[in-house]
C-alpha cells in the first residue's frame, strides 16, 4: 500500500522542519494586512512557525516575519502577534525543556 504524502514546512525561527499541521501559518494578505492563519488557507504569501513561544520571541524580536512576508510589520501587528504568541507554551528548542514561570 502507497504511503500518503504529509506536506512539510520549515518554522522560520528554528529551522525544523515539521508536517504543515504542527505549524502555525502567518498570512500577508492581498491588501498587506499580516495576521495568524489557523486554517492555512488564507491568499497571500505564507511563513510558519511552531507553536512555540521561544520561536516566536526570536522571530519578532530578529525581523524574522516581516523579512520572509517581505513587509515590515507596523506596531498594531507586532502587538497582535505577541499577544498570540502569549497564548502559546514555551519550550526549549535544544532540549524541549519547559521554561519555569517567574
Amino acid at each position: 500500500m502507497k504511503k500518503k504524502h504529509l506536506a512539510e514546512r520549515i518554522c522560520i525561527a528554528c529551522r525544523a522542519v515539521r508536517p504543515k499541521r504542527e505549524l502555525v501559518r502567518l498570512v500577508r494578505t492581498t491588501s498587506g494586512e499580516v495576521m495568524v492563519d489557523e486554517t492555512g488557507k488564507r491568499n497571500g504569501r505564507g511563513a510558519y512557525l511552531c507553536r512555540n513561544r521561544a520561536c516566536w520571541e526570536h522571530a519578532l524580536k530578529h525581523g524574522m516575519i516581516g523579512r520572509t512576508l517581505r513587509k515590515p510589520l507596523t506596531p498594531e501587528e507586532k502587538a497582535a502577534l505577541t499577544a498570540y504568541a502569549a497564548t502559546l507554551p514555551w519550550f526549549d528548542p535544544r532540549g524541549d525543556q519547559q521554561k519555569e514561570e517567574v
